[in-house]
């Protein structure tokens, strides 16, 4: 009797310290996934018309040489209409654009990182972009099935200066962290880039193997690198603090303003000044080209302060 209850008594400890540990791996988590728009980050406008009349031509001229986007597009086989949609249409617009694959594929060229998971290859694609910068200092890291209005992005950036630390794109939150959502495609100037470049050798603070059990998307574990450098993600938007990244595509943004904005769908759709557009199909983004690069009203004189003009040898439209 005397066993059975020491026994009892065991099972009854060994039975409490068992629910303790999972009710502690359960509250457990180093990202909280209660995801809400609703807080409080930082605010990165464009340049109003009125400050850049401000600047002289000189000036102007001097910006407009000075801004180069090297694109860093991360693409696998699998998506390989998406590559090829991307290849033919608005990465002709980058002063410089690299595919980074996962593997290679003899269909089309790319940069063969040998590399199946998507933090530890967007790791080697950055790395590879900054020491194979050159003169360029500003990046934009995007997905294959995201479309970007290149010149929209230079003119947000215009009046920034690269030797500070900006993370711009489309911010979001989770639990504590504030990230870049990658599908509305990540902003990363110079000095930002050299800093998470530095903390990729700090492994306690930015592995590059993530645990298997507490593993974070792309997107927020970048966040988290920078979160050691200092630097913090901030939202792109244009001078009426419209968001000009957008992580859904035309048509569904089209769509939902058509129920909630009946009476002004274009301007409760997106902001004229949008730079990107995510989830388009290869067809889309065929028809985003011809109606951003090619349509033009007939009579209509366009007088734009700054002209941003195609890459040197460039076959872009």
């Amino acid at each position: 009797m005397l066993s059975e209850r020491g026994s009892f008594m065991k099972g009854m400890i060994l039975g409490g310290v068992f629910c303790l540990v999972l009710s502690l791996l359960g509250s457990f988590s180093p990202i909280t996934e209660s995801k809400t728009e609703d807080h409080h980050h930082h605010h990165v406008k464009a340049a109003s018309k009125d400050e850049l009349q401000q600047l002289s031509e000189s000036r102007l001229q001097e910006l407009n040489n000075q801004i180069q986007i090297s694109c860093v597009i991360m693409v696998q086989p699998k998506n390989l209409v998406y590559w090829a949609a991307a290849l033919d249409t608005w990465t002709k617009h980058c002063d410089k654009a690299e595919f980074y694959t996962s593997e290679s594929s003899k269909a089309l060229e790319a940069i063969d990182l040998n590399e199946k998971d998507d933090w530890a290859r967007l790791r080697k694609a950055l790395k590879h972009a900054y020491e194979n910068a050159g003169d360029i200092r500003w990046f934009f890291v995007a997905q294959p099935s995201t479309f970007a209005i290149i010149e929209n992005l230079k003119y947000l950036v215009l009046t920034k200066n690269p030797k500070q630390p900006f993370y711009l794109g489309k911010t979001v939150k989770s639990g504590e962290l504030e990230y870049v959502e990658f599908n509305g495609g990540i902003v990363l100037s110079y000095e930002a880039l050299k800093r998470l470049v530095n903390v990729f050798q700090d492994e306690d603070k930015c592995p590059e193997r993530q645990s298997t059990l507490w593993k974070l998307s792309e997107d927020k574990q970048l966040a988290v690198c920078l979160k050691f450098t200092g630097v913090f993600a901030e939202n792109g938007e244009d001078v009426h603090g419209k968001g000009l990244f957008n992580s859904r595509s035309v048509d569904s943004l089209i769509s939902e303003s058509m129920d909630q904005n009946p009476n002004n769908v274009v301007k409760g759709c997106c902001s004229d000044m949008a730079i990107t557009f995510s989830s388009m199909s290869p067809n889309q983004m065929q028809v985003m080209m011809f109606g951003v690069y090619r349509l033009r009203p007939y009579g209509h004189d366009f007088h734009d302060i700054l002209t941003f003009y195609p890459p040197k040898g460039s076959d872009n439209d």
